[in-house]
């Protein structure tokens, strides 16, 4: 196996060996290749057909699906991705069929792809090999590392497009972007340049998922208000669901209500609670547990069953793997699934609400509350508390600390950053890197909380919302005029994408950590830093020095 996607990777170049440090086997992560492989065929052929007049949202909706299957830790089932493959080589012939049909010619040097047959994956590996043999690591390093960006910022956009997708919002300009995208992939004549556009356009397609998902959330489920959460536990079995999906959290709110059984969210589903429509579930309890690298002691301790609804699974332990159920594209074996709703109906979560009848409470972990809902209407709301803070000098500069959290020890770095930053400062944050801090007792400035959560990683678009709408208030010619510094952390592809994302909608000088992304060549990050002003992370002190002196 070969594969650097996430900052984990060993020796920040890439696990090669049996098992990755998420935990995945060789074997699947091949799979999941030669996966990809199979959708960036089905970009070729779908861009092609669409210049002629069709277009398959089904088509490409798989396609988003498998890209967000292939997403750090979200499946890790050989049998998954078999099957996925041989659908997917259904999918690619029928729109070569289609465009044939037409009237459309084969373009010359296609991928040996085109040749395949989808009856035998056996046969579809040997024939794969030739090309597939570490297709993502070309000769060229610099073509390598602009490729692999733009791979992972589109498995970035696949994730907000999927929760979007299952609450009724779509876009066929950002699926016909992906599809195109896959093809260019494929194409060994664009130059580095060529390669850096699509990059940034696909920072460009980012914003617009990320828009789309927001969209979607507070279209279903209101805007974002100020919430208090509950961190401790109550006296009745519950059960715990993790990831990000909220229609996932809608259902099984729903099939719970009034059957004597609390929900609490884990992770990411964190800022479920910031939505005004669940405050009708009074069986919505609080909040269990940390970050996704936590939950081998959450889950173990939680007692009851656990829901994962999208990417954030650890490969379970023996203890509680029976307790663990898996739906949409999270699979792993040995954990029961729960199949994809039939339309207009919802999933059927009857097998946890069982299992959740036989169990004791939740162990507690701790007691006390979460405050967060600070999504860009909220905060727009608060614009002139805000202003006058600024400009009275009671707020001297905001940090954008959002982004992933880890297990890594140097990411206490994020912790230490936050206790070192003044008092005059505010810290925004979204996604799970805010685990490191939110639970920290850092004030506030004139009764505006220190520490200001948006709410999930896709929820970056509210702080870049937020920074130009101060842009637009000081009236200033460049958002990076702004008393505003960026300190991200990275994990997976998601963070990708939002890094992309900023750098398309202007952002300059931000900072990545704990280390920058190992599939970058030093030419590419050499540009990177000097283009756009990236840097790495690194005594917490000194960054906070180096972040207060910055000029706005």
């Amino acid at each position: 196996m070969f594969c650097h996607q996430c900052q984990e990777t060993m020796r920040n170049k890439g696990c090669d060996l049996a098992r990755g440090v998420c935990g995945k086997t060789a074997e699947v992560a091949n799979l999941q290749d030669l996966l990809l492989y199979v959708c960036k065929g089905i970009g070729v052929w779908g861009t092609l057909a669409y210049g002629k007049g069709i277009y398959d949202e089904s088509t490409a909706f798989f396609v988003d699906r498998m890209l967000f299957a292939t997403i750090t830790n979200a499946n890790f089932s050989a049998g998954d991705f078999e099957r996925w493959i041989l659908e997917g080589l259904g999918i690619r012939d029928g729109l070569k069929a289609r465009y044939i049909d037409a009237g459309g010619a084969a373009p010359a040097n296609l991928p040996g792809q085109a040749t395949w047959k989808a009856a035998d994956l056996d046969e579809v590996k040997v024939a794969a090999a030739g090309d597939l043999g570490g297709w993502m690591e070309v000769g060229n390093e610099d073509v390598r590392a602009l490729r692999s960006l733009v791979l992972y910022g589109l498995k970035g956009i696949s994730a907000y497009v999927e929760h979007a997708y299952a609450i009724g919002k779509k876009s066929e300009e950002v699926f016909v972007f992906m599809l195109r995208a896959l093809r260019d992939l494929t194409d060994d004549s664009l130059s580095a340049d060529q390669l850096t556009a699509l990059v940034l356009e696909t920072g460009k397609y980012g914003v617009s998922a990320m828009a789309l998902l927001d969209s979607a959330n507070t279209g279903a489920y209101g805007k974002p208000r100020i919430t208090r959460v509950k961190t401790g536990v109550g006296k009745r079995p519950g059960i715990l669901i993790s990831g990000h999906d909220l229609v996932d959290l809608h259902d099984l709110l729903e099939q719970t209500r009034g059957s004597g059984i609390d929900v609490y969210t884990h992770g990411e589903m964190l800022p479920a609670h910031y939505y005004p429509f669940f405050e009708k579930y009074d069986n919505l309890y609080g909040n269990y547990g940390g970050s996704w690298w936590s939950q081998g002691n959450d889950f173990d301790s939680f007692g009851g069953p656990i829901l994962l609804t999208s990417n954030c699974l650890v490969p379970p332990k023996d203890s509680y793997r029976s307790r663990v159920f898996t739906t949409g594209v999270v699979g792993f074996d040995g954990c029961v699934h729960i199949p994809d709703r039939e339309p207009g109906k919802m999933k059927n979560f009857s097998a946890l609400i069982a299992m959740a009848r036989t169990c004791q409470p939740p162990k507690e972990l701790e007691n006390g509350e979460i405050i967060g809902g600070f999504a860009h209407d909220q905060v727009f709301a608060l614009a002139d508390k805000i202003v006058e803070a600024v400009k009275s000098g009671a707020i001297k500069r905001f940090v954008v600390m959002a982004g992933c959290d880890g297990r890594q020890p140097s990411r206490d770095y994020y912790r230490q950053v936050a206790l070192e930053l003044p008092k005059d400062t505010i810290i925004l944050t979204a996604g799970c890197a805010k685990y490191r801090y939110n639970k920290l007792d850092l004030g506030d400035i004139g009764g505006i909380p220190r520490v200001l959560d948006a709410g999930q990683c896709n929820d970056s678009y509210s702080l870049a919302l937020i920074a130009l709408k101060l842009k637009e208030i000081f009236k200033l010619e460049d958002v990076n005029q702004l008393p505003l510094s960026f300190d991200i952390a990275w994990y997976e592809q998601k963070a990708v994408l939002v890094l992309e994302a900023l750098l398309y909608l202007g952002f300059r000088n931000i900072r990545l950590g704990p280390s920058l992304p190992g599939f970058l060549s030093p030419a590419v990050a050499t540009v990177l830093v000097e283009k756009f002003g990236l840097k790495g992370i690194s005594d917490p002190q000194a960054d906070v020095a180096a972040m207060m002196q910055a000029l706005p």
